[in-house]
């Protein structure tokens, strides 16, 4: 993680300083697509569980072919096992679903040259990197009501059940992606976009260890923990504590895609650098 902040800051201050004396290019945006996640009640399956998302994007135009971006989207991610197809999860029988507030700065590289009020340059192919704050709440749902999961310790974190403190509900991401854009007219443009989130958590979607005594839960953290720690379909009547919950070697991942309508409200053009 230290290495990728040191090698994104020392690229950012690179393009600043190429830049400097040249007239520059500002974007604004907003986008509109749909938000999913990859972990322990959806492991392989991308853009099955979608949900709506939307933000808003700033683009500032380094050269024809580099552009710093600063993003805001809002999305919402959600897992189910009964909806899955292995007997194993089906049987674990968990869900949940959260909200994800992300705040990332990065750079965007352009395949081909690139401006978006000149028909000269009007389309290419992109990819970008950054780094992401978010903000998630994994919530599970109960007699049509929903409870915060982080904050009933459902795999005993915090107690002497587990090693493990309660996981942070704001956390570090690192978004990857690929893009296409084009002009629609002069200081108009559309980009379609995916981007997936590299996260530093297993706790997005409240599942990643092993099952605890659910008396001895509901003894330091309610009988409502106790309840949303275990909510297996259970015929043999047999316990479930110290077998695997989840799987905590994988860390979760969430995307966001989607197209996103973008304008300059500037004239000025970035200058046409040779051999870029």
């Amino acid at each position: 993680m230290r290495f990728l902040l040191i090698v994104f800051l020392s690229l950012s201050t690179s393009f600043v300083s190429f830049s400097q004396g040249f007239k520059t290019a500002a974007e604004f945006g907003f986008f509109g697509g749909g938000s999913y996640y990859i972990g322990d009640l959806n492991p392989a399956k991308h853009f099955v569980y979608s949900k709506p998302a939307f933000g808003a994007i700033f683009r500032y135009n380094l050269t024809t072919r580099y552009s710093l971006r600063f993003t805001a989207t809002y999305g919402n991610v959600y897992g189910s096992d009964a909806a899955s197809d292995d007997p194993f999860m089906v049987q674990r029988n968990l869900s949940f679903k959260s909200d994800i507030l992300e705040l990332a700065f990065g750079v965007e590289l352009d395949l081909f040259k690139y401006r978006i009020n000149d028909m000269k340059y009007p389309i290419t192919p992109y990819f970008f990197y950054e780094i992401a704050y978010f903000k998630m709440n994994p919530t599970g749902e109960m007699n049509g009501e929903d409870f915060s999961l982080q904050a009933l310790g459902t795999e005993g974190q915090g107690t002497s059940l587990n090693d493990k403190n309660p996981y942070k509900l704001n956390q570090l991401s690192v978004p990857l992606g690929i893009g296409l854009k084009f002009n629609l007219r002069a200081r108009l443009a559309v980009s379609f976009e995916y981007g997936i989130r590299k996260t530093f958590t297993d706790y997005l979607d409240d599942v990643s260890g092993s099952y605890v005594d659910p008396d001895l839960l509901a003894a330091y953290n309610g009988s409502l923990a106790a309840e949303f720690s275990d909510r297996s379909i259970n015929d043999n009547g047999l316990s479930n504590v110290g077998f695997n919950r989840g799987n905590s070697s994988n860390k979760d991942w969430y995307a966001f895609y989607g197209m996103m309508i973008t304008f300059k409200p500037f004239k000025e053009n970035i200058c046409d650098m040779r051999g870029w």
